[in-house]
């Protein structure tokens, strides 16, 4: 009789950070005091992301997009209610990565799809370490606390070298809120910039990891569409189309990829990063941004 084996892999040196910030628009960074997000892509890259033709610009299918590899035709979320998925075979990262990999993985933030079996959901279906933080109430107010609770529960996890997530996605959704209410005015920049001191501070909990020169760490930051002036996304205009994905790391060098991402090549180089070679039968659609990621 045969047994199936549950223990970890060996950690080794690659790991991988996904920062997702929702709503983000590429037209205005120029302007803002975004200095951690300059910091990366000055060490690797940012560069525009247009959502495809088939993909609504809705948060729902575009987080699904990115954390699966592969497009809507086959994650099946066509909308911010994942009612219908295909989730269960083109799983995100996380999960693939826990349960056919025997990796630590983990996944934190507030939106309730994509943690939650509600709306659908959840995207985020079984990574080995979970972190759902609600907000309070449906306002701005409320996210930028809920960023700020998700943001300190992710550093404290990440700064850890015994509970070692080798890939881990965190989730921050207060710069798309305050876009639908307030639209993307003063409190809408605001907000971008306080998202990036939240990431300023996921950073520097992996730098200041007591094994930190003894890994090769991995750090992506993505958005999954731009919104209108006025607030709001879901059509196809340029502003709600362009989005964007930053990173640094193993075998990225400075300066834009060579051919222009897209967001199913989030995934496919969180594979790439950990050395992991995709199955065939996963079928992804995405590919590493560089050859050199693996």
């Amino acid at each position: 009789m045969s047994t199936v084996s549950t223990a970890l892999w060996p950690a080794g040196r690659r790991r991988v950070l996904v920062v997702g910030i929702d709503g983000v628009r590429l037209d205005l960074l120029p302007e803002l005091h975004t200095p951690h997000l300059d910091s990366i892509a000055a060490e690797g890259f940012l560069a525009p992301v247009q959502v495809d033709d088939a993909t609504p610009t809705m948060s729902g299918p575009c987080w699904a997009t990115i954390v699966t590899g592969v497009g809507v035709a086959k994650h099946g979320v066509l909308g911010n209610h994942l009612g219908g998925n295909r989730l269960d075979v083109f799983p995100d990262f996380t999960t693939r990565l826990a349960t056919a990999h025997r990796r630590r993985t983990f996944a934190a933030g507030g939106w309730e799809p994509l943690f939650l079996a509600r709306s659908g959901g959840p995207l985020f279906a079984a990574p080995g370490r979970l972190s759902y933080i609600a907000p309070l109430e449906d306002t701005p107010a409320a996210w930028e606390v809920c960023d700020a609770r998700v943001a300190a529960e992710a550093e404290y996890v990440l700064g850890r070298s015994d509970d070692d997530p080798q890939a881990s996605f965190v989730y921050l959704g207060a710069v798309d809120e305050t876009a639908h209410f307030l639209g993307c005015g003063e409190e809408y920049r605001r907000s971008i910039e306080t998202a990036d001191q939240h990431l300023g501070r996921l950073v520097a909990a992996v730098r200041n990891r007591p094994t930190y020169a003894d890994e090769d760490w991995t750090i992506i930051v993505v958005t999954d569409h731009g919104h209108l002036d006025q607030g709001g996304h879901g059509g196809r205009s340029t502003l709600e189309r362009t989005a964007w994905i930053a990173a640094t790391g193993l075998g990225i060098t400075p300066g834009a990829p060579v051919e222009p991402p897209h967001h199913t090549d989030v995934a496919a180089h969180v594979y790439a990063a950990l050395d992991i070679t995709p199955d065939p039968h996963w079928t992804l659609d995405g590919r590493p941004f560089t050859p050199l990621g693996r």
